[in-house]
């Protein structure tokens, strides 16, 4: 076996272990993957194999060390992420004596350390109708900004909607969501109609199953959740924002959760409305509660108060 056939080999059997074994969706595949990739070409051999001391706990560290020199601390904290559950996948495979899983140094990172960049709902309304209805392109736009807007989806989870997922008679939603999770939504009435019209006069035919298709031959699903980011760049654009950080489709999403807690919803409400399966990861939208945090917050102390 050849050194790249012997790397291609092991790094597919790795995907197969994330996609089939662990459930990763596509886009985290194409987030562990390079980093793995990029490992084991630097233990490229050159005689046709893997060097010999690739897989231990020095050399996985080494390589860390080496690759996070000049990188951001997410960037880094991702490449461990990685390299941890490839060691964990040599565990399984027989190709190390134990698990190096926790040989591997961790990135700290801080949880809840930031308040979330969210859209207001006036900014939401605003990136909404600025899609030109009158087109086909605008009528499809619009019913994937509803989506965002109304339901918080995911890019991806968009992207993934089949025909089949629509169930018009009980006004529902099937979702396929992170780690393979199938989940039902309702499908308010605004959102429902922006559908029908786009699927009855602008879809047209495909062999496809995906609702959301290109405008352009081939009539195929959206490339995947980095068309859904174009779309909702080319309405920033139109309403004349500019996004505060990257991914700007998932804005809505913190725009969502945002608004539901200045109503008074409860951080389990959101947690269910965003189908979070960890409560943690709901909690930082408590940040945005500003004025319900400035009346439980102590005054600071004056001159002469207490100490």
């Amino acid at each position: 076996m050849s050194d790249q056939s012997a790397i291609a080999h092991i790094y597919g059997r790795y995907l197969d272990y994330l996609r089939q074994d662990r459930g990763l969706a596509k886009n985290s595949l194409l987030v562990y993957g390079p980093f793995i990739r990029d490992f084991l070409n630097s233990q490229n051999a050159g005689d046709g194999s893997i060097l010999p001391n690739a897989f231990d706990a020095v050399t996985i560290r080494n390589h860390l060390l080496a690759h996070s020199k000049g990188r951001s601390a997410e960037y880094t904290r991702l490449m461990a992420v990685a390299l941890r559950s490839f060691c964990h996948f040599l565990f399984l495979r027989g190709d190390t004596p134990r698990d190096l899983y926790e040989l591997v140094p961790t990135v700290r990172k801080w949880k809840q350390s930031t308040v979330p960049t969210f859209l207001t709902p006036e900014q939401a309304e605003a990136l909404i109708t600025s899609a030109d209805r009158s087109t086909p392109c605008g009528r499809r736009d619009y019913a994937i900004l509803l989506l965002l807007a109304r339901l918080g989806l995911r890019a991806g989870e968009i992207v993934a909607l089949e025909l089949g997922d629509i169930h018009w008679r009980s006004g529902e939603l099937v979702i396929h969501g992170k780690g393979q999770m199938v989940e039902h939504v309702p499908l308010p009435s605004e959102v429902g109609e922006a559908i029908a019209m786009y699927l009855r006069d602008d879809r047209g035919a495909s062999a496809s199953r995906r609702v959301f298709l290109r405008m352009w031959a081939p009539r195929v699903g959206l490339a995947g959740p980095a068309a859904i980011g174009h779309i909702v760049r080319l309405a920033f654009a139109r309403a004349g924002f500019r996004p505060a950080c990257r991914g700007a489709a998932h804005l809505f999403r913190h725009g969502l959760a945002t608004t539901m807690i200045r109503h008074g919803a409860s951080i389990v409400e959101i947690a269910e409305v965003l189908r979070h399966r960890s409560q943690d990861s709901t909690a930082i939208y408590a940040k945005v509660a500003f004025e319900d945090l400035r009346g439980v917050a102590r005054s600071w102390p004056t001159v002469g108060g207490a100490i």
